[in-house]
Formats: structure tokens, C-alpha cells, sequence
């Protein structure tokens, strides 16, 4: 759990005439980057540097040298505080309302009451102020870079049908790979002499790997990525997930294995297969259906909108056709012109009440007069069969896999411009 990033007065420093306090501030204190028109201390370096250990203690990951460490969480608080900046200068917020129910959230997830959630954080000597101002960065984060690559991103119908040929083609039964990733990064505008540099250092890196040092170990230490601090774990990776430059090593490779040297124009990257788990049919019930909907309105109240459907239902019930009075007393237009016919309906394509009683009923039944956020239903169930939907779900996760795929690399790209176009200076060494 990242710590939120205190402000510190530097001013401080300058209005205290007295040199041993002085300098006690400053050891505390002092400047170790600044970030435009702003500055990380000392203080915020140290506290994240030991959430960061604490993380890599939990996971079974040696921490890298300390200098090697250092470099690492400087460099993840720098592109934090810039894309905070961007936030601001943009006039992104995260109202207090907005983020107690992301806290709220969270704690349901734990079971937990926020009093007990509370209680934990103290347990951990986490302090509840800072958590929430914490959770407030990490909501402005996710919420800037959507903002600045969203729009770059889409996925075509002719992306998703070459995607779907290109694994049928390959005969691959493969659905997932479990990845880990190593990035030496170049500039954007990076010199020939910096990129042999970059070049170098990567088949360094890729000679201690094959000389049997742990992967996630040397990330730690050396990857410029955003999972560096991960030990490199991307995680479980659909097919289309998989970053393009990535798209054909990783196919040919093994549980354990190593993929060569893959250039990109972020730089070199080395990738480890940590594991692959095997495609799936998706056969679901479909429930052929059909309904009547009254709303309630100005002139008819919830109550008399019930009880009006109920003398429908009681009329079904006495031998009238379903869809004859789906026609003359439904309130969904369009199924109403096919006698309030649904179609086959699959699981998740109505609200979770309407589903509810559907699933519920036999077939030929109707049900009693139900409500959801529409107005009052009642549906009658004409058939069920098994369907294979495979190919749609396909398609589905397909579409959010590329779109995935591409935003991750449009994050990682604008990453790197907010970094080249910013102004930083070090003074880890002062």
C-alpha cells in the first residue's frame, strides 16, 4: 500500500536563524528531485521506499541494492507527481463523496465495516487520513491517463475478425499467458550512442537471467517499467492483451522460458513466460421470452400501474393471447409490435430483476406482476435450450482484450512524453 505524499514547508528552512536546526531540517527534509514547479523531499522518498520493501518482503522478492532501489521508487514518485500535475492543470477532482464510496468499496470487498477497516489500518500503523488523500492520488491517476489516451484508442470489427483468424490459423488452444517483463528504456528522441547503451545493458541483463538469476530479483533492480517494482509481473494476459511488439515471441515460448531481445520505440524489453492455461467453450441457457411493461406516469400511480397488469395477467390466465394484449397494453414499444416478444435472451442481457423471475419460471408459465427500474412486468417463458455462444463471447472479450492491448501501450507511450517534455533535476547526491 503506496503512502500519500506530505507537503512539506521548505520555507521553513530559510526562516530558522538558528544552523543546528537548520541543518536537522534539511537532513529530514531536503530536496532529493524537483518536478517542474515542484519538489519530492526526503521524507516522502524514505516513507514510499519502505512500503516498497514491505511490498517485495510480502511477495517473496529480494529487495534489489539500495541504490538500485532508490532509483526505482524515485523515478515511479516523478511520473506520479507529474501526472498529478496534469491532473490539476486539466481540473480533475475527486469529490469526498466520491471517494468515501470508493472506500466504502473496498472495505465490502473485506467484509468489513469501515470501522473495522479503520481498525485494521491502525493495526498496520497506517494512518486513516493519509490512506483516504492516498486513495484520492490513485483515483486522479487512473482517472488522467484515461482522459489522455481513451480517445486514442479504438477497435474495429476488421481487428477483432483478424485476430480471431490469426488464432485459428495458428491452431493455438491458448486463451492466457502469465507474464513477467524486463524494459531498459530509451528517450524519445534518443541518440544512436544511446541506444546502443540501452542495447548493451539488455543483453547484460539477458546473460544474468540465463545464468540463473531470479527474474522478478533483477526487475526490481533494473526494469524501467510500471511493474518493476512487481518483480516485472504483468499478470495473466489474454491473447489480444498481449503488447504487439510481444504478439509473436511469445507463442513460441515455454513455461520458463526467456524471449529473446525485443526492440520497441520505448526501448529493449525481455520477457519470461511464467505460465499458459488453455481456451474454453462458453454454452450458456438462453430463455426464449416474452412481456408486458407498465410504467407508471403523471396520470397513472406505481400502484394502479400493478394493478392494472395484474387484470392483464388475470386475462392471460383465462384463455386471451399473450401477444394480442402485449400489442394493446405494453409500454415497451418495441417489443410490443411482435407481441412483447424478446427473443432468446442470454444470461446478463436483462436488468438482475427481470432475470431473476425469468429464470425462475417454467416454461409456458406466466409470472405475477414484478417491478424493476422500468415499471411493472409480467413475462411468460415460451422455451429454453443450451446455446453455444462461444464465437460472440469470443468476439466480446476479443474487443476488450485489443482495446486493453492498445490503451496499455498508449499509457506507457504518454508516460514516457510526460517525462522527456518535463523538467526534472536529481539531487540524490546533495
Amino acid at each position: 500500500m503506496y503512502r500519500p505524499y506530505p507537503f512539506t514547508v521548505l520555507l521553513l528552512c530559510a526562516l530558522c536563524s538558528a544552523a543546528p536546526a537548520q541543518n536537522t531540517l534539511r537532513e529530514v527534509d531536503r530536496i532529493v528531485a524537483v518536478v517542474n514547479n515542484d519538489v519530492i523531499v526526503d521524507s516522502e522518498l524514505r516513507a514510499r521506499m519502505r512500503d516498497v520493501r514491505a511490498q517485495l518482503r510480502e511477495s517473496g522478492t529480494q529487495s534489489p541494492p539500495e541504490a538500485a532501489l532508490t532509483r526505482q521508487v524515485l523515478e515511479r514518485l516523478i511520473l506520479e507527481k507529474l501526472q498529478l500535475q496534469r491532473a490539476g492543470d486539466t481540473g480533475l477532482r475527486v469529490e469526498d463523496e466520491e471517494l468515501n464510496k470508493a472506500i466504502e468499496t473496498i472495505a465490502e470487498r473485506n467484509k468489513l465495516t469501515i470501522r473495522q477497516f479503520r481498525d485494521v489500518l491502525e493495526r498496520d500503523n497506517v494512518d486513516f487520513v493519509q490512506f483516504r488523500e492516498q486513495m484520492r492520488n490513485e483515483i486522479l491517476l487512473m482517472r488522467v491517463r484515461q482522459r489522455a489516451v481513451e480517445r486514442r484508442v479504438s477497435v474495429s470489427e476488421r481487428e477483432i475478425d483478424n485476430f480471431l483468424a490469426t488464432r485459428k490459423q495458428q491452431g493455438s488452444s491458448v486463451d492466457e499467458y502469465r507474464l513477467s517483463h524486463i524494459l531498459i528504456a530509451v528517450p524519445e528522441a534518443a541518440s544512436a550512442e544511446q541506444i546502443d547503451t540501452a542495447r548493451t545493458r539488455a543483453e547484460e541483463i539477458l546473460a544474468r537471467l540465463a545464468g540463473g538469476e531470479s527474474f522478478a530479483q533483477v526487475a526490481a533492480e533494473v526494469s524501467d517499467g510500471q511493474q518493476a517494482l512487481q518483480g516485472g509481473d504483468l499478470g495473466w494476459r489474454k491473447s489480444a492483451e498481449l503488447p504487439t511488439i510481444f504478439a509473436d515471441a511469445i507463442p513460441s515460448l515455454k513455461p520458463g522460458d526467456l524471449s529473446p531481445i525485443i526492440r520497441s520505440p520505448s526501448g529493449f524489453h525481455i520477457v519470461k513466460l511464467v505460465d499458459m492455461r488453455g481456451d474454453s467453450r462458453y454454452v450458456v441457457t438462453q430463455t426464449h421470452a416474452r412481456h408486458i411493461l407498465v410504467r407508471a406516469s403523471g396520470l397513472v400511480t406505481d400502484a394502479e400501474a400493478r394493478v392494472r397488469l395484474e387484470k392483464i395477467r388475470i386475462r392471460v390466465e383465462n384463455g386471451e393471447k399473450f401477444e394480442e394484449l402485449a400489442r394493446s397494453h405494453s409500454d415497451d414499444t418495441v417489443s410490443a409490435t411482435r407481441g412483447g416478444d424478446l427473443g432468446w435472451v442470454s444470461p446478463g442481457d436483462t436488468v438482475p430483476a427481470f432475470e431473476r423471475v425469468m429464470v425462475a419460471l417454467p416454461e409456458g408459465a406466466v409470472s405475477e406482476p414484478f417491478r424493476t427500474q422500468f415499471g411493472w412486468h409480467v413475462v411468460q417463458v415460451l422455451e429454453r435450450r443450451d446455446h453455444d455462444g462461444t464465437e460472440q463471447v469470443r468476439r466480446t472479450r476479443a474487443r476488450e482484450q485489443i482495446r486493453k492491448r492498445k490503451l496499455d501501450e498508449e499509457v506507457q507511450n504518454w508516460l514516457r512524453q510526460l517525462r522527456d517534455e518535463a523538467y526534472v533535476e536529481l539531487r540524490l547526491e546533495e
